[in-house]
């Protein structure tokens, strides 16, 4: 996992570039040929830290097993093949033919005398594409037909063999191709990627100027490729398309689908709102609910720390939650949600538990499962019919096009012709919460991890609040 002390072959292909690939093949061609320096966030440090201790523990694992030892070299990795050691750490391999250098964490010598690559990985999936291609280089460059290993997040250890074989090959052949190329790949927009990427400040100011389709919420990038074909190239040529008339695309068929992509096209030139629908919001007394969860447990089951409420008469005051303070106390919190939903019930009978988006719900369903709780009687209600639970995403998704392009409740609600509320923190959210929360475990000053909690629980409120002032906003919209 980590490289640190290895040499690095910047014309060849990388393992350690399978990860930018997925993400973006324009991406890789700038980390050739025109890096850009950048800092990671809170977040990725956490996890890089997080990575190097997994390692660690994986080699003080090997280490009281078999004698380990470290190659500081592509030359001594083979020499220490060649010999035969039990276990070579951070070995590094090559083959100039193919144009190909790797860096597994790990070579073990098997039975038969040859060695299996293996990896150390966070994660608790050996299916994620980019694993898959590391791991399969690796083979490549062994050149013998032994499965590659996986010692992931969770603790289990996975295998992968011939089955990778196939995004291997389309992996080095794009990579061939885009490493040959003069310029950057012509690439489409996406939302949630280029957001986060070191170089979108390259990219945008393209995107923005040709009008790029895909900026659009809702047009995947093969749709615009598509429409492009057809002579619809920008957004506003979409925009004054008509449904009747537009042709079917990859993700955009049917009338609604396409009259809706239109509406987008027309909001993101004007900042119009357009209302698709008109609907009545369910009556009673809401209580707006949001959760935070660490995923990075050990057996990655996710641990929800925080069950946040906030309760009429919808003041900072009114804020109500359960708090715990790590996994093994897990049962606990779930147990003292659901105390509160019953308080909360006999207090409101007519309880309406307004969330945003489908993971609070989705959680409760796999707590539930967690602790064979199903038919418990607060369960059954919470995920049955007559469920109090109300996805308030819904009808801005089902009844409205916002100049967005993205429509997750920070999107609306910071949005200053739109909701127009502001967390206290701008820098929070669900990453930053998670980070401050393993800050807080570690940390053994009490009055520090006070100070830190209390933060987690002010950005909780802030949530909470937003959902509010959501629902007004709503309210307003379809009275």
């Amino acid at each position: 996992m980590t490289s640190k002390g290895k040499q690095t072959l910047s014309t060849w292909i990388r393992p350690s570039d399978a990860s930018a690939w997925v993400a973006c093949a324009r991406r890789v061609w700038f980390d050739q040929h025109q890096p850009t320096a950048h800092e990671p966030d809170d977040f990725n440090r956490m996890l890089s830290t997080l990575g190097l201790e997994h390692e660690a523990a994986i080699l003080a694992k090997l280490e009281s097993q078999y004698p380990v030892t470290t190659a500081t070299s592509f030359e001594h990795t083979q020499t220490l093949i060649q010999q035969g050691v039990p276990v070579i750490y951070q070995g590094q391999l090559k083959n100039e033919q193919l144009g190909l250098a790797g860096y597994p964490d790990f070579l073990i010598r098997h039975e038969s005398g040859h060695y299996q690559p293996a990896d150390a990985k966070l994660s608790s999936s050996e299916n994620k594409k980019a694993i898959q291609i590391q791991l399969g280089i690796y083979r490549r460059l062994l050149a013998n037909k032994l499965p590659a290993m996986v010692f992931l997040g969770d603790g289990r250890t996975a295998t992968l063999g011939d089955e990778v074989d196939a995004v291997v090959d389309e992996f080095i052949a794009s990579m061939r191709a885009i490493l040959d190329l003069p310029q950057p790949p012509s690439v489409r927009y996406s939302h949630s990627k280029c957001r986060i990427c070191p170089y979108i400040d390259n990219c945008l100011p393209e995107f923005e100027s040709s009008e790029d389709i895909s900026l659009l919420y809702g047009i995947h990038g093969k749709a615009a490729d598509h429409l492009a074909e057809s002579g619809i190239s920008t957004i506003s040529q979409l925009a004054a398309s008509s449904a009747e008339l537009l042709p079917d695309a990859p993700y955009l068929k049917g009338y609604k689908r396409k009259h809706r992509a239109i509406l987008q096209a027309k909001s993101h030139l004007t900042g119009e709102v357009f209302q698709l629908a008109r609907t009545a919001l369910p009556e009673g007394a809401w209580i707006h609910f949001d959760i935070e969860d660490n995923p990075l447990t050990p057996n990655r089951e996710r641990h929800v720390y925080l069950w946040g409420f906030l309760l009429p008469d919808y003041d900072t005051g009114s804020f109500d939650y359960v708090w715990t303070d790590d996994e093994s106390r897990d049962f606990d919190g779930w147990l003292g949600f659901l105390k509160k939903i019953e308080a909360y019930r006999s207090k409101f009978p007519s309880m309406i538990l307004t969330h945003y988006s489908n993971h609070e719900k989705a959680t409760i369903r796999k707590y539930a499962e967690r602790y064979a709780m199903e038919t418990h009687a607060t369960v059954a209600w919470l995920l049955g019919q007559d469920s109090p639970l109300f996805d308030i995403q819904n009808p801005v998704l089902d009844c409205l096009v916002l100049p967005l392009q993205g429509y997750g409740l920070k999107d609306i609600c910071k949005h200053p012709a739109l909701v127009n509320f502001q967390w206290q923190n701008q820098e929070s959210g669900s990453q930053w919460s998670v980070v401050q929360f393993h800050r807080f475990r570690a940390e053994k000053n009490e009055t520090e991890r006070e100070r830190l909690k209390t933060e987690i629980l002010r950005y909780n409120r802030d949530d909470v609040i937003a959902t509010r002032k959501l629902e007004m906003w709503l309210r307003n919209l379809f009275r």
